[in-house]
């Protein structure tokens, strides 16, 4: 890593409550190993831009809606991000899908974070209040979040961290949504502290936490 420090590209395309989230964790030390060094915005008015700039980290805008093709678009994004030797690749919140070759050229160094227990209510549509509406609408007793690994599918690489939130009588899709984002703001950092640590190990479509990080290559 570049450095010796994990370096962080967070994409965004709203309000960023995730992206303050890890860098509130950063901040508190909590990630001693990560720093942000830049948030990537997929659109101008996304206020996750005004939480960077607050934070003098680097905001680069890409509009999505100039990109002809998601491969323009990945490999405008590619780009920025090497040019800033990024380590890991953290989506919060963005909502354009990655293509193909920027997946490939990233690969096992993107991360994304779901507001259900995926593998249920993931998919192409499924985000925001949609996802806790189906939730609702399906009867089930529990939702939560889920980080995983980004593949060429929506929602559907090797699971890293999930947590639980019990459905409660009376509960909206608000309601529900905001339990589930206050464990995301924690899960979320706490996924990225285990990466920067080298304590992932992704093999066979599969994530397995390490105990201790494994030994540096001499």
């Amino acid at each position: 890593m570049s450095s010796g420090q994990c370096r962080l590209a967070v994409l965004v395309s709203g309000a960023g409550s995730n992206l303050q989230a890890i860098i509130d964790a950063i901040n508190a030390g909590k990630i001693p190993q990560a720093e942000i060094a830049v948030v990537v915005s997929s659109r101008r008015d996304a206020y996750a831009v005004e939480r960077a700039r607050r934070h003098h980290i680097e905001a680069v805008i890409l509009n999505s809606q100039e990109c002809r093709a998601p491969q323009e678009f990945g490999v405008k994004l590619a780009q920025v991000l090497e040019a800033r030797q990024v380590d890991l690749v953290c989506l919060a919140g963005f909502l354009w899908r990655l293509d193909a070759g920027f997946i490939q050229k990233f690969r096992d160094r993107i991360l994304n974070i779901h507001p259900a227990l995926l593998p249920k209510f993931g998919g192409k549509g499924m985000y925001g209040r949609r996802v806790h509406e189906a939730v609702l609408a399906s009867g089930e007793k529990e939702s939560g979040c889920t980080v995983h690994v980004v593949d060429e599918e929506y929602d559907h690489g090797p699971i890293v961290l999930q947590a639980k939130v019990p459905l409660l009588p009376g509960d909206t899709p608000g309601t529900l949504a905001a339990r589930i984002q206050e464990q995301e703001h924690r899960l979320y950092p706490e996924a990225i502290r285990l990466f920067s640590e080298g304590r992932l190990r992704i093999e066979r479509n599969h994530v397995t936490i390490l105990e201790v990080p494994p030994l540096e290559r001499r």
